[in-house]
């Protein structure tokens, strides 16, 4: 099993979500979080006066896959998400030893 974790543009979620679906994708925790990479935020104006945003809405999908469909699922939120230009977002792939279903102690990929 692997765990991807995708840092997404707030706009690009409806499309990485069905695009997870269809590939058969059945749990996805979606969390709100604020960030910054390579782009460092942007400036703005308010009221006549320049302020620095440093900090940009992203969002954090983390989804826990069998090892038949992790490559199917990168490339779905790779192409779901990507508009080709800076701060798109980045996927971070790591291995689960364990899952279990709270409910009824179903283990391995069954919890899944």
């Amino acid at each position: 099993m692997q765990k991807i974790e995708a840092i997404i543009q707030p706009s690009k979620l409806d499309a990485v979500k069905e695009a997870l679906i269809e590939i058969g994708v059945e749990g996805i925790t979606i969390l709100e979080a604020r960030g910054h990479g390579r782009q460092k935020g942007h400036t703005e104006f308010y009221r006549g006066r320049e302020y620095a945003v440093d900090v940009l809405p992203k969002i954090k999908l983390e989804i826990v896959v069998t090892d038949a469909i992790v490559e199917r699922a990168i490339q779905a939120i790779l192409t779901a998400a990507r508009t080709g230009k800076i701060g798109d977002g980045k996927i971070f792939i790591s291995r689960i030893d364990e899952a279990i279903r709270i409910r009824n102690d179903e283990r391995g990929e069954t919890a899944l």
